[in-house]
């Protein structure tokens, strides 16, 4: 009987529930608190992410913009500087040599040859105006401008002008050459411009975006203040003119006015008008020139002018006697400054410039049929 009561009690253990364990307190199975808690977590990262992208984006942009612009600054000064040396070099120092070389060239040549640097200056101005110009250097570019536009007219004026200037007209002459002596001072205007105004903006603008390092091209078109004396440019041309030159360009004194040529001589040599005339000579042989006042009046700044054609060249050379008292014979001293062509028959023509109130001529000229041999 025992032994059967223990064996219903051990199926009556085997029916009841046996309790699950308790789950432990770290693992928080199921609560809503914990995940809610991740997804913030999880949001406030990805928010921080994205705001710190943005700032990465907006410092990249802002400094590829100030790259931009200082490039694009850097770039206007070295463009601008480019063209200022080229109108310096290509165009200011060849034309001023060239007016100092006047007397070796033909006025044809000579005019074609300052026309070529008008041309050039023409392109100068073209390629500053086609420049991107940042607009920090507004101001800078229209004074540029201004500078550029003063050389390209001031070179086509002294091309119109530079025929009549070497002419042998008195005062169709000194005209010209004191509106090409005027015409220096647009190249000094240029100059200034630029020295005050397009280079002090372009650094301004330089420092405003500090940036260092950038060399600002200086100019000197003009090769020095002489040029804007009307003697001196006369001297370039081989000319001669006088300061009082101009006080006497108003109505002459009554009576007959008028010079006559009397002859040349070079060395211990008269020239012969109707022979061939042989000489030894070189580029500082004397050249007398004798005339004689034939009017009724004292006349003033008369001047003479040689030139010996038939050569590669024509060879010039002027001279003005100051004072010709009525009735006296003066002489004019001139030298051609180079040598003349040797073996080759040329013409040496010799003016003696018209006098104000002169009406006859015909003596004021004579020509020589001439052969220059070597010493």
């Amino acid at each position: 009987m025992t032994g059967i009561l223990h064996a219903l009690s051990f199926f009556d253990e085997d029916d009841e529930p046996r309790r699950s364990p308790r789950p432990r307190r770290g693992a928080a199975v199921g609560d809503p608190s914990a995940d809610q808690n991740t997804l913030l977590l999880r949001r406030g990262i990805a928010i921080g992410g994205l705001i710190l992208l943005i700032v990465l984006l907006f410092i990249a942009v802002r400094s590829c913009a100030s790259s931009r612009q200082e490039n694009a600054l850097k770039d206007y000064n070295r463009e601008v500087s480019s063209i200022v040396r080229d109108s310096d070099t290509q165009v200011g120092a060849p034309f001023f040599e060239l007016l100092g070389q006047a007397g070796d060239e033909s006025p044809q040549d000579l005019q074609t040859n300052i026309s070529g640097y008008r041309v050039q200056a023409e392109a100068h101005l073209k390629q500053a105006r086609a420049l991107d110009v940042p607009g920090e250097m507004e101001g800078a570019q229209q004074a540029l401008l201004i500078a550029l536009e003063f050389r390209r007219d001031g070179l086509g004026s002294i091309a119109e002008r530079i025929r009549t200037a070497l002419g042998d007209e008195g005062e169709a002459a000194n005209d010209a050459i004191a509106e090409i002596a005027g015409q220096m001072q647009a190249f000094l205007a240029s100059d200034v411009i630029y020295q005050a105004r397009t280079a002090p903006l372009i650094k301004n603008a330089l420092d405003d975006a500090e940036i260092g390092g950038q060399r600002i091209a200086t100019t000197a078109f003009l090769p020095g203040i002489e040029w804007l004396s009307e003697q001196t440019v006369a001297t370039q041309l081989g000319q001669q003119i006088s300061a009082g030159n101009a006080a006497n360009r108003g109505d002459p004194a009554p009576g007959l006015h008028g010079t006559g040529l009397e002859g040349v001589s070079i060395g211990d040599t008269t020239l012969q008008p109707d022979a061939p005339n042989r000489i030894t000579a070189g580029s500082d042989t004397p050249i007398v020139v004798k005339f004689t006042n034939q009017g009724e009046n004292d006349e003033f700044d008369v001047k003479v002018s040689l030139a010996v054609e038939g050569g590669d060249k024509p060879i010039k050379a002027s001279r003005t006697v100051d004072t010709v008292a009525r009735g006296q014979t003066a002489e004019a001293s001139l030298t051609l400054g180079k040598a003349p062509p040797v073996g080759a028959a040329v013409t040496v023509k010799v003016t003696v410039a018209k006098v104000p109130g002169e009406e006859k001529t015909d003596n004021n000229t004579a020509e020589y049929d001439v052969l220059f041999t070597e010493g």
